[in-house]
């Protein structure tokens, strides 16, 4: 589906032509220091382009046929008690569902630690914003004494500058709480503590040990007075640090000033679903964000709280073995990069017949290319230490696009020389035609899949679009509680182990979408590492050391190996069950609550997405919570009000009554926002219209994605401001 294009490229490269910005890119810039001229990169770019574009587009057609004949099967049975074996019997013989292979186990290798062996929680940050990737680049290490104190973790977060002494205080004996139950120590606790020395390789605390003494992982400093002392449990580290001239230290009997947790052990730098890039120059920045991170010089100055700030990313921490000779941990997060899925094009390159090529397959190409400056890095800071480059690939639709990704980056490797299975590849369980055939779209990518996670959001929009013809869907709520979405989550987990990816690869949950409700989050989550993942989604830095508590707290490699045995707990007649609406006995307020709250967060998202080009933002619901939205919860609720008004639950007048009302709530909620352009009293801006064609024309959009209608009036936007 080509996006409509302000202009056309210029500077022909052979074949393709090139839009000057990003051809000066990535010829003094991305390959700037690597051994690729600028003549091989286009060529090979040329020939990827022109071999896949066929397969790309009947991958594409596939989608639409399918989608046809499943809606055909839906009218002709509507009328009828739904039949659920005749219902599967039809896919499979659509090849929808495709027969289920025999048992294998990935063969993916050289996958880092963060990856295969050490649990944690994981960040999802927008490619450009500089700021936003260096803060989560950065998170790795977080403050625990900061996150308590800063947010509702224990009560209604500190009002004003001043200190509260009382909170610091709880602050402290909370996270000594923490420490005693993981890091007990013999004869006393570290609330009472008054000295922490190394003695013969070992910590002592008053002179007692450590319960576990192979916890003490290292020190700084003098051995009898360190400056810091690093444990480690389930992988995971964690650093007192002592300084008596600290204001927290200096009330401290043993001088501990703060404990700091190892947090985001990865994080996704995206240039999908949490991005506004419609253009050249959009894909420049995120491009340009991802090169700074490779090479380890990214850097963003800016203002706050009228001082000059500029943030840069953190070098390795150097320790102490406990028994002598240095011991180097990472200082940032691993990084994994997003593409875009199969169904957008860019105006930033054309095809030899002028045609858009596929973004997917130009983010193939250049991302790894930009990643082979961490691959060629033979000291200092590096993002793999096992030379792989990891992309998630999101947007897939059964096993045939698994095995499409899978050729294409096998070419990239062969087209920058790169040895075989160098690009790992993440599946994001999150469209139902991958959710029903798993294992084998694990099988197609098995020699470099490391990573695979369920979204609830996407999957719903896509469970809706997919299922449009069946008839209403229940309110948003209470789909949440319907059957089907346990049996995705359990099928999940439990495929992935028997497909061996524990030990080599992550298995993922998704995001947590309040970031301002950490109590309830430190009191939810658990259940995630309690499931079986070995990364879950967080929202932020902060929510990262908070969420870090829960892998201490859980062994998951042990819950995985117990989940193992046990054998699957969910099968594809239960991610089958379409989540209608059982009984359409609602009243005219739930009905027209529900559709305020779809409207409201669509209207919401989108006119910072149009206006603003902000394509991840905190934005506050209905009742003014902030809540991350991106265009996987726009996707949802358009997908909603499009089937509530396909099946006759509201009709056009209804939702257009709410959208206007909804616009003016979101103008109220943005009334401080300088930057911000009201959609109320006209209703006439480009922002809006967006919004509602994404309810309106939402039946017709490609497996109701939103991306084709907010690039269009994005570009629409972009030329009118130009003009």
């Amino acid at each position: 589906m080509p996006n409509p294009s302000t202009g056309r490229a210029s500077n022909s490269k052979g074949q393709l032509t090139v839009d000057p910005q990003l051809r000066r890119f990535v010829e003094d810039e991305a390959l700037a220091g690597l051994d690729i001229s600028a003549d091989q990169f286009w060529g090979a770019l040329s020939d990827i382009v022109h071999e896949f574009t066929p397969l790309n587009r009947a991958l594409l057609q596939k989608r639409d046929d399918l989608q046809a004949q499943i809606d055909a099967w839906h009218i002709a049975n509507r009328q009828g008690p739904h039949d659920p074996n005749g219902y599967k019997a039809f896919l499979e013989g659509i090849g929808y569902i495709v027969p289920e292979g025999p048992d294998f186990v990935i063969e993916t290798e050289n996958t880092d630690p963060e990856i295969a062996s050490v649990p944690g929680p994981q960040l999802v940050v927008p490619s450009d914003n500089a700021r936003f990737v260096l803060n989560a680049a950065n998170a790795r290490w977080g403050s625990f004494y900061d996150c308590l104190y800063g947010t509702d973790a224990m009560g209604p977060p500190p009002q004003g500058r001043a200190f509260d002494d009382g909170r610091g205080a709880r602050v402290v004996a909370r996270s000594a709480v923490f420490l005693d139950e993981i890091f007990p120590i013999e004869t006393t606790s570290h609330a009472k503590a008054s000295q922490y020395a190394v003695s013969g390789g070992q910590l002592l605390v008053d002179g007692s040990p450590l319960k576990s003494p192979g916890a003490f992982a290292g020190y700084k400093g003098d051995p009898q007075s360190p400056q810091s002392v690093l444990l480690c449990n389930h992988g995971l580290h964690v650093e007192l640090v002592f300084d008596a001239t600290h204001p927290i230290g200096a009330k401290s009997p043993s001088g501990l000033a703060d404990v700091v947790l190892e947090s985001a052990m990865s994080a996704i730098i995206d240039l999908e679903d949490s991005v506004a890039c419609v253009d050249t120059q959009d894909k420049v920045v995120a491009y340009r964000n991802w090169l700074g991170l490779m090479r380890g010089d990214l850097e963003e100055t800016f203002d706050k709280g009228g001082k000059t700030m500029t943030r840069r990313l953190h070098g390795d921490r150097p320790f102490t073995a406990p028994g002598g000779g240095s011991l180097s941990l990472k200082g940032r997060a691993l990084l994994l990069v997003r593409n875009v899925g199969h169904l957008m094009t860019t105006p930033a390159v054309l095809d030899r017949n002028g045609n858009e090529v596929f973004e997917g397959l130009l983010d193939a190409m250049i991302t790894v290319v930009i990643a082979m400056h961490d691959l060629i890095k033979t000291d200092g800071a590096r993002n793999s230490l096992y030379g792989s480059v990891y992309v998630v690939k999101p947007k897939m639709h059964g096993p045939e696009e698994v095995a499409f990704a899978n050729k294409v980056f096998g070419a990239v490797e062969d087209a920058l020389n790169l040895p075989r299975h160098t690009v790992k590849l993440g599946i994001m369980d999150e469209e139902r035609r991958t959710s029903v055939n798993l294992k084998e779209c694990i099988r197609a990518a098995k020699h470099r899949v490391f990573f695979i996670n369920t979204g609830f959001l996407d999957r719903t929009g896509d469970e809706i679009h997919t299922s449009m013809e069946a008839g209403p869907f229940s309110r948003k709520d209470f789909i949440k509680r319907k059957g089907w979405i346990t049996a995705y989550e359990d099928q999940n987990v439990d495929i992935g182990l028997e497909c061996g990816l524990s030990g080599k690869a992550q298995i993922g949950k998704g995001m947590w979408t309040v970031p301002d409700e950490m109590a309830a989050m430190l009191e939810q989550k658990i259940e995630h590492p309690r499931a079986g993942a070995n990364c879950a989604w967080v929202p932020n830095p902060t929510a990262a050391t908070l969420h870090a508590t829960h892998y201490h707290k859980v062994d998951v490699m042990a819950v995985q190996a117990a989940l193992a045995k046990g054998g699957r707990r969910a099968y594809v007649d239960a991610l089958l069950d379409i989540p209608l609406a059982a009984y359409r006995q609602w009243t005219p307020e739930q009905i027209r609550h529900e559709v305020e709250n779809n409207a409201q967060g669509i209207l919401g998202y989108v006119v910072r997405w149009i206006d603003q080009g902000v394509g991840c933002s905190k934005v506050p619901d209905i009742n003014d919570v902030g809540l991350m939205e991106d265009r996987a919860t726009c996707r949802i609720s358009a997908q909603h009000i499009a089937n509530w008004l396909h099946h006759g639950v509201v009709d056009r007048q209804q939702v257009s009554e709410v959208m206007q009302q909804m616009a003016r709530v979101v103008d109220r909620q943005n009334a401080d926002d300088p930057q911000y352009t009201p959609m109320a009293p006209g209703f006439d801006g480009i922002a809006y219209q967006a919004a509602c064609d994404l309810v309106f024309e939402g039946c017709a959009q490609p497996s109701g994605y939103t991306e084709p209608v907010l690039h269009a009036r994005r570009l629409e936007l972009k030329a009118k401001m130009a003009g």
